[in-house]
């Protein structure tokens, strides 16, 4: 069985080292000691007694927790000052993608015949779109009897501006979870190959997932094969300019694969050269390919939608996916004129905020500058975060969004952790890690309590991620252990 390897990458003078570790089985995370139940006027004592500990003394910490039915404040420390987030920034993202596109709003590919008897596909960033989507549309070509395509033009021209964030750190542009947004996302915008262990001393093998891919790329294989049960690490060297790609290291000879996943560097010539492929198997001879703006299209001869908004949150908050609340950021700006080219993320950003405050939110109390939270550059409150939860479970899609988070110790990016406390099963909540920023916000359904929204954000922390999830983790359950007194 193969294993996705996690990469960080390290800039070093013309190359960025990529270090490629053996990613560790998904270990459950140490459970916070359960509490008897406790009064709400004991609940700031029984949270400061977690948060003022010697190890956290260097630490910022922002937390505000309310009633979701009263409004009323059970604890908060520097709630209205800003934090960086994390990946809770996805809650504004998807609360506002929700607000403003409806739970039903899909994702449109579209192939358009011209006069000339070229076609052009007409993409609109569904994040969702795979090799599946692109067999459906051949299929559909085929279906009307089109056999050859003299040209087929690939019109990337509906979102406007930088495929990555400015702002994003050098080593998440160089890693899957940092993959570019575009017109056209295919497979996640993403490549893949294995490397698997041969006779002692022997490089090992490259084995890609798409020989297309290899094709782009040169290899300098520096790695060796060594004896059974022998430390493994592999380290990946990319260059800048997205040729070349030099691996080192060594795997023990009774190693599994290890997978190794990259983000494609130009997402519309890994289209047409994924396209062309699948056209091809559909017996759809392709002559020549291109990328160019198409001021009108003709008659829509096939396409493809996405899974409903709703699914798309859910992929979005429950394994925190970047690319998707990035595509769903740019989707916010469907229908909005943009005779200037406008950056489409910044008029979704617009459209967010705008959203946002018809919620209740306040506009002041953060700000963002992309929507999946990898920037550092992004700043929350905890008062923002928890006021767009209580202004979304207002609205007749509540029970939509409160769907799309992790659900404690059941699924997502929080299955394994609050396993076996009274946090498990009732409470969903958006995670969020960046190094020396951990945050959880999102609902307590206490059995014993009214409901409770609630933030937790650490900043500039140097205790492992671990330590600080954990002390987070300890005040939820405190939270859930909650009972009218």
């Amino acid at each position: 069985m193969s294993r996705t390897i996690t990469l960080s990458l390290i800039p070093l003078f013309l190359f960025s080292q990529i270090i490629v570790t053996p990613k560790p089985s998904s270990a459950q995370t140490a459970n916070p000691a359960s509490t008897k139940s406790i009064c709400p006027a004991q609940i700031v004592s029984a949270v400061n007694s977690v948060i003022d500990r010697p190890q956290f003394g260097r630490s910022r910490w922002g937390i505000l927790v309310q009633s979701l039915t009263s409004g009323q404040t059970l604890y908060a420390r520097d709630a209205q000052k800003y934090f960086t987030p994390a990946s809770n920034t996805k809650l504004l993202t998807t609360a506002a993608a929700l607000q403003h596109l409806g739970a039903n709003f899909r994702i449109r590919t579209s192939i358009y015949r011209q006069p000339d008897g070229n076609l052009v596909v007409i993409g609109k960033g569904d994040p969702s779109l795979s090799d599946t989507q692109l067999q459906a549309l051949a299929k559909q070509l085929q279906q009307k009897g089109i056999t050859q395509i003299k040209q087929l033009i690939l019109d990337d021209s509906y979102i406007q501006g930088d495929i990555v964030n400015p702002t994003w750190q050098w080593e998440d542009i160089q890693s899957d979870y940092g993959a570019p947004v575009s017109s056209l996302i295919l497979n996640d915008n993403v490549f893949s190959f294995n490397l698997l262990p041969k006779a002692v001393g022997q490089p090992l093998q490259i084995t890609w997932k798409d020989s297309n891919e290899a094709r782009q790329w040169t290899i300098v294989n520096q790695t060796v094969t060594v004896a059974n049960n022998q430390p493994n690490y592999i380290n990946i060297n990319r260059d800048l300019s997205g040729t070349i790609l030099r691996i080192q290291g060594q795997l023990a000879a009774n190693a599994t694969p290890y997978l190794v996943t990259l983000p494609v560097t130009s997402p519309s010539y890994y289209f047409l050269r994924r396209f062309r492929t699948i056209l091809a198997a559909e017996k759809i001879n392709l002559g020549q390919t291109t990328v160019a703006t198409i001021k009108q299209t003709q008659q829509e001869i096939a396409a493809v939608e996405s899974p409903p908004l709703s699914q798309l949150l859910a992929e979005t908050n429950i394994n925190s996916n970047n690319l998707y609340a990035e595509a769903l950021l740019r989707s916010l700006s469907v229908n909005q004129p943009n005779p200037k080219k406008q950056n489409t993320a910044d008029i979704g950003l617009e459209i967010l905020k705008t959203s946002l405050t018809k919620l209740g939110v306040d506009p002041t109390n953060y700000l963002l500058v992309d929507g999946s939270g990898l920037s550092r550059r992004n700043l929350i409150s905890p008062a923002a975060l928890v006021q767009t939860l209580q202004g979304i479970a207002k609205t007749p899609t509540a029970s939509i969004f409160r769907a799309s988070l992790p659900i404690a110790g059941k699924t997502g990016t929080l299955k394994n952790r609050f396993r076996n406390t009274s946090a498990e099963g009732i409470v969903q909540a958006k995670t969020g890690t960046l190094t020396g920023a951990i945050s959880l916000s999102g609902y307590v359904n206490s059995p014993k309590y009214e409901p409770l929204a609630f933030s937790i954000i650490i900043n500039q922390t140097e205790q492992p991620i671990t330590i600080a999830r954990q002390a987070i983790d300890e005040i939820v359950v405190l939270l859930t252990e909650l009972q009218r007194c």
